[in-house]
């Protein structure tokens, strides 16, 4: 008898030192992203973005009593690796969620393991319409940013403000972004300018190591001006190769890259190099050079510098930041972390972000998020090119809810 009642108090005992099995453990988050290669530079601070809205969340208490755990992995840009790497965060780390991938290839590969396992996939970044349009929308898939769509059509509509430009040229990487956001970028241009010619288009490879060959093709045709969509490391590569060659001089500097070239984190990789004159965009200018900056955004910049020790702050954290913010809005709206409840409370969800209220659509799953655009100019008081007077254009193509 007295056996069986120390053995009784050894079970409870057992059961009190497993502090809340199910209430108080972590919700992890697993996060296949590019932490190396020419992607990287946005793939780290998107990130950051992610964990620093989790520290925040932890240290407000967590979401319905728990904490937030991110379990980061490289996915090198390559879509392969990022499928393999979501597989074994939901096999393996028993990770409740998806937040993360970068690149149009490693988004929809993903997506399609979310949607095999049944659980919630947010996308920070990927733009392509493969993502969420009426063939591969799922319950689980949800993005932040904007899409090509609505990203061609805005290069598209600061285009034909350019009275004098009769002849373009297209320079974009080879693979779903590239392709869909020229498509949209041409629908739209011949919508607004049916004057205006697309004489030459070239389609390097993403993570191409020598444009030389694309530069002088497309330099021999003599557009009036260009369209581009290179991004990361690439526009950097890219860039360093087609200035010295006269590229950009050319064409006026005349140039449209709405491949989130306007980011600190590609005028700090280019430094003095960067092709001062071009119009560029991106979710947050960070430095407004004379935009009206949300209070909200100043406290933000403030915040992320501290917490990833950087003079400078990223203008790729925000999208990671805004998709954990929206996830734990989520997981409270649906008082669970099933899956199933999450998907149901994100779609149609509103919620309060640095720069302003997003909204999934109920339709499409998507924000269709404002990007900020502006001539990227030299500042007396910043080493690198800032975007000058950021303007949101927010454009309504293919926006339905």
């Amino acid at each position: 008898m007295g056996s069986w009642r120390h053995l009784a108090v050894i079970a409870v005992a057992a059961i009190g030192l497993s502090p809340a099995a199910s209430a108080a453990d972590a919700i992890k988050i697993g996060t296949p992203i590019p932490m190396s290669g020419a992607t990287a530079v946005y793939g780290i601070p998107v990130l950051q973005g992610i964990e620093m809205a989790a520290a925040e969340i932890n240290a407000k208490g967590g979401v319905l009593g728990r904490k937030i755990e991110v379990l980061a992995r490289d996915s090198k840009a390559n879509a392969d690796e990022a499928v393999r790497l979501a597989r074994e965060l939901i096999i393996k780390d028993n990770v409740d969620f998806l937040v993360g991938t970068l690149t149009s290839a490693e988004a929809p590969a993903v997506s399609t393991v979310a949607k095999e396992n049944r659980i919630v996939l947010i996308v920070p970044a990927s733009e392509t319409m493969m993502l969420t349009d009426a063939a591969h929308i799922h319950p689980y898939i949800f993005r932040v940013a904007t899409n090509t769509d609505v990203e061609g059509a805005a290069g598209a509509s600061i285009m034909a403000r350019w009275k004098n430009v009769k002849t373009v040229a297209t320079i974009s990487p080879d693979y779903a972004y590239g392709r869909d956001v020229e498509a949209a970028f041409i629908t739209t241009l011949k919508q607004l300018r049916p004057d205006i010619r697309i004489v030459d288009q070239q389609w390097p490879k993403l993570g191409e190591p020598d444009f030389t060959s694309f530069i002088t093709a497309q330099m021999s045709k003599k557009p009036d001006a260009i369209h581009c969509s290179l991004f990361a490391g690439d526009f950097v590569t890219f860039v360093k190769e087609a200035t010295p060659r006269g590229y950009f001089k050319a064409v006026g500097n005349r140039v449209v890259d709405g491949a989130d070239i306007g980011t600190t984190d590609e005028a700090l990789a280019l430094g003095a190099n960067y092709p001062y004159g071009i119009v560029g965009n991106g979710y947050d200018p960070v430095i407004w050079g004379g935009g009206a900056e949300p209070p909200a955004h100043k406290k933000f910049i403030a915040d992320l510098k501290a917490f990833t020790k950087t003079k400078v702050a990223s203008g790729w954290s925000i999208v990671g930041y805004q998709s954990v913010y929206a996830l734990a809005a989520a997981i409270k709206k649906a008082g669970t972390t099933n899956s199933d409840a999450v998907s149901k409370a994100l779609s149609g969800l509103s919620w309060d972000t640095p720069v302003g209220k997003r909204t999934f659509s109920v339709k499409s799953h998507e924000t269709f998020a404002p990007q900020y655009w502006g001539v990227m100019v030299k500042d007396p008081h910043y080493p690198f090119a800032i975007m000058k007077n950021p303007k949101l254009l927010a454009m309504t193509v293919a926006v339905a809810n």
